[in-house]
């Protein structure tokens, strides 16, 4: 039976993030992931998914899925080293390798828990005095990988957002601490921003300052590059990171699953030594099928060019109707609003109206920065665009967003 003072404490709590505007609402999924979903018992224009090439509900992905639930099952009931690695497991880590341009790849239940593998098995399994260069927009993932690390092997350091001056004065001040290991930590894509991590420059720094990069490509995989293979392709610098991580939870296909890739050592030590690979089942069948039909879809190069003009066509025409967004080329465009009770009536006001995107605001973003983040998919239609384009621009007019 819970004890009285704990039920305080958790009312007190809940009470709390409902009066500070941080109690998250969930809203009622009862349709396939698309560009049209049905969602709250109506149709609506999705604009808030991670389903950045439409193959959520891809028939040839859903096919795909269905083989691989017929062959192997619903699930292996086993952790990798037992009983529960397939030739699929095998293959989609080969593809994933072969894409990232890394020696190996390793697959994880989730891209979190591949981050705190990474840092909590390599730092404490090594054993070695460690500093890590953390941006400070780092995803929660890799803050609360670090978290994992033994106090006494981590120093963390963290620079300010996508600076490459400030981290080389950090670098530059420690060169003499003795560190056995140096580690520049990044996401490749911020996904508050859609703005992509300076890799270049945190690469010429990893090789002057002999640091090892890590970066955490969820939302530029699939997404970035002439052929999908995310942030540092775009960037011309793939081959040159140490590790990547990523996700199977955004382009490709939607599901679950994450993976580290790097050099084949790095991959044979984590198997061995990473516990959540090892205490955790891995990918199911249908996961695995999935995904490496999205891997190929992803190859074909349609979807991706199709992503990238609907991404070019939605910035135009919304910068045309005076809206304020963050500059870029990612499919994450946020439209900057700064007052948080604005953004939530701007966002409410969307949704009744058949466009479903959510608001964002502190403690999710800085104070004074709440916004929308729309997020386009390959899925959609011109049409189904230029009608979301236009509700968004008339609310804003409504609530005195335009001048």
């Amino acid at each position: 039976m819970y004890a009285k003072s704990l039920i305080s404490s958790l009312e007190q709590q809940l009470n709390r993030l409902k009066a500070n505007s941080a109690y998250k609402q969930e809203h009622l999924l009862e349709s396939a992931q698309g560009a049209l979903v049905k969602a709250d018992g109506r149709e609506m224009i999705m604009l808030a998914s991670n389903n950045y090439l439409g193959l959520a509900a891809h028939p040839e992905v859903i096919a795909a899925a269905k083989e691989a639930l017929d062959i192997y099952g619903n699930g292996l009931a086993s952790v990798r080293f037992i009983c529960g690695t397939t030739p699929m497991h095998l293959a989609l880590e080969a593809e994933l390798s072969r894409l990232l341009k890394t020696e190996d790849a390793l697959l994880f239940s989730s891209c979190f828990a591949a981050n705190e593998a990474f840092f909590a098995s390599l730092i404490n399994q090594l054993g070695r005095r460690t500093v890590v260069y953390s941006d400070e927009l780092n995803h929660a993932s890799i803050i609360d990988a670090l978290k994992l690390v033994k106090k006494e092997l981590l120093d963390k350091k963290v620079y300010p957002h996508n600076e490459p001056a400030a981290l080389r004065r950090l670098l530059a001040a420690d060169q003499n601490q003795g560190y056995d290991l140096k580690i520049i930590a990044t996401d490749g894509v911020f996904s508050m921003e859609g703005e992509m991590a300076k890799l270049p420059e945190l690469v010429a720094l990893a090789k002057e300052y002999d640091c090892l990069t890590f970066v955490d490509d969820s939302h530029g995989l699939g997404v970035l590059g002439d052929y999908g293979g995310g942030s540092a392709e775009e960037l011309k610098v793939l081959g040159e990171i140490d590790v990547i991580s990523g996700t199977l939870g955004k382009a490709l296909g939607g599901a679950t699953g994450g993976f580290l890739a790097g050099r084949k050592i790095l991959v044979e030590f984590l198997r061995q030594q990473a516990r959540p690979y090892i205490f955790s089942n891995n990918l199911s069948p249908a996961n695995l099928g999935a995904a490496l039909k999205a891997l190929e879809i992803l190859g074909r190069q349609e979807l991706l060019k199709k992503l990238k003009a609907n991404t070019v066509f939605f910035r135009t025409e919304i910068t045309k109707r005076r809206l304020k967004i963050i500059e870029g080329e990612h499919p994450i465009v946020p439209i900057m609003v700064g007052a948080t009770e604005i953004t939530r009536q701007f966002s409410q006001r969307l949704m009744a109206q058949g466009v479903y995107i959510i608001g964002l605001w502190f403690p999710v973003v800085p104070e004074g920065t709440a916004r929308l983040r729309v997020q386009i998919s390959a899925a959609h239609s011109r049409a189904e665009l230029s009608r979301a384009i236009e509700l968004i621009a008339q609310t804003a007019e409504e609530l005195k967003i335009i001048n």
